[in-house]
């Protein structure tokens, strides 16, 4: 995650902002369960390398940039939008390009002058190396993992890692992992080799192809029919009110509906079997049993139910 000030105006103007946006932030990643593997704060922008484990990282993002902007405006007697756009995102595939960010990531002070070499980027409050290196603490930066990369020993592994960083500081700032952009070759089709860019990916080509497809699911996913819009079509076709179909009611009616909508909802749209089961008021295995029994009863009357699956094929299809 990069964060920038518009037109790369300052976002920290002393080191009670850089606090207050620390505090924030240490905050929101351990409610929302989000690993912080690295960070660095400069003058005009903060970049982080997180890692969710629980929800999606844009929540965590909304909330830090939208809380931290109100209080900087009120400190500052200041209005308007203090970062450039939201943020940038950039998903990494983890094992080649893990270590490398971190360390990158943890030079940025050096590269920018505010510090003069890793002596003093040590000592360097606003970045997540010297928690690394044990002279700070931030609570929700997972230490532990990355210095396990360096050894079981925790003062070895320091020792190691410090070489690391050292050891990358020739090497200046690197375009591919900030998204200027690798080209990644994906495939070989009649001898010519295909390539991609997309900034907003670092990572192999199998890396880049399989965030691909699984976009394509998601995307499928998000036509899907929504579970309470199809609970409605069966109570129609049912002659039953919809509110019955989600109370532990019984009744013939009642009971094919639901067999009806455990079918459709599970097997034929995707719905998981708690999600069903909390919308219909049963249990995970009397989805399962329902899927079944519905299955039958459409093969049996696929006429009176046609109508319904009609409805499901066009919002799975629909661009």
């Amino acid at each position: 995650m990069i964060v920038r000030g518009v037109e790369r105006r300052d976002i920290f103007l002393d080191d009670d902002d850089r606090q207050s946006f620390l505090d924030r932030f240490s905050s929101l990643l351990i409610q929302t369960g989000t690993e912080c593997l690295a960070w660095s704060f400069l003058t005009n922008h903060a970049h982080m390398l997180l890692r969710p484990t629980q929800g999606k990282l844009g929540h965590l993002m909304r909330r830090l940039l939208t809380g931290y902007a109100v209080t900087f405006n009120l400190r500052h007697h200041r209005s308007g939008h203090l970062f450039q756009n939201r943020y940038k995102s950039i998903i990494c595939e983890e094992d080649p390009y893990l270590l490398e960010l971190v360390r990158y990531i943890h030079l940025n002070p050096l590269r920018a002058g505010i510090v003069k070499d890793t002596v003093e980027l040590n000592e360097y409050p606003w970045s997540g190396h010297a928690v690394l290196m044990g002279r700070r603490e931030m609570p929700g930066q997972n230490v532990e993992e990355v210095l396990r990369y360096f050894g079981q020993r925790k003062k070895l592994a320091q020792e190691k890692y410090q070489s690391f960083v050292a050891d990358g500081i020739t090497l200046g700032r690197r375009e591919e992992l900030v998204g200027g952009g690798l080209k990644r070759v994906l495939k070989l089709v009649g001898g010519e080799l295909i390539t991609a860019y997309d900034d907003r990916i670092l990572g192999r080509a199998e890396f880049v192809e399989q965030l691909k497809q699984e976009k394509e699911v998601s995307e499928r996913l998000d036509l899907r029919m929504p579970l309470a819009q199809l609970v409605t079509l069966v109570a129609e076709v049912a002659d039953v009110e919809p509110e019955a179909l989600g109370q532990r009611r019984r009744g013939a009616l009642i009971s094919d509906a639901k067999s009806i909508i455990c079918y459709l909802a599970a097997r034929r749209i995707g719905y998981s079997g708690e999600t069903v089961a909390k919308a219909l008021g049963i249990t995970r295995s009397g989805v399962c049993r329902g899927a079944s029994r519905g299955a039958a009863l459409l093969a049996q009357n696929s006429g009176k139910w046609g109508g319904v699956e009609e409805q499901i094929n066009k919002s799975t299809t629909s661009p």
